[in-house]
């Protein structure tokens, strides 16, 4: 009986430590891997991200290729801090990023999505009757950069995030250092990040 009891014991440690290098390893690549496919795992909630504008209410934001395929912008939520959102463009199974890109010859600081390839995809709000709205950041207040649709007629809307419960979240640049370009992605330069903050922020 006691020889039964140490094996017992003995087979529980080793397949105790089996189970935790296998939790260790699924996080490892977890952390690796750059290219998460872009369905919800059960830890996630997908927020939908939008132009709002008290008068003329909700647009959908999309990516768009230089074919014109469009694609979903989602803000995504890993846990139950929902304060600041990452804020990708799902596309081809592929999360890519959403930044704030340097601006060149614009007055006003484009938001785009940018593939492996260094493609640049346009992020637009559209409008029901087919109108795309250009998505910009406008004005910047500390370390912070302010997100808006606008209208050729200088109407502006809100970009926000929202999710499935109705919390709502705004869509910011976020700088965090003094220089034009915060960082350079497949050889596009980027001046800000871009999260789902909350409305305090």
């Amino acid at each position: 009986m006691k020889t039964s009891n140490t094996h017992f014991r003995t087979h529980l440690f080793f397949l105790s430590i089996a189970l935790i290098s296998t939790s260790m390893l699924s996080q490892i690549i977890e952390t690796d891997n750059p290219h998460k496919p872009e369905t919800t795992t059960p830890d996630e909630i997908f927020w939908n991200v939008k132009a709002y504008s008290p008068t003329w209410g909700f647009l959908d934001v999309k990516a768009i290729d230089k074919n014109g395929k469009m694609y979903e912008i989602k803000a995504i939520q890993d846990s139950d801090d929902t304060s600041i959102l990452n804020v990708k463009a799902l596309v081809n199974g592929e999360r890519l990023p959403v930044k704030l890109i340097v601006k060149k010859s614009d007055a006003l600081y484009p938001l785009k999505s940018i593939d492996n390839e260094g493609n640049i995809l346009d992020i637009k709000a559209l409008d029901p009757d087919g109108e795309t709205i250009a998505v910009k950041g406008i004005s910047k207040s500390g370390n912070i950069v302010h997100i808006r649709a606008i209208r050729p007629q200088n109407i502006m809307y809100n970009v926000v995030a929202v999710s499935p419960d109705g919390t709502v979240n705004s869509l910011k640049g976020v700088k965090m250092m003094d220089e034009e370009v915060e960082t350079v992605i497949n050889g596009v330069k980027v001046f800000a990040h871009v999260k789902a903050l909350t409305q305090d922020k």
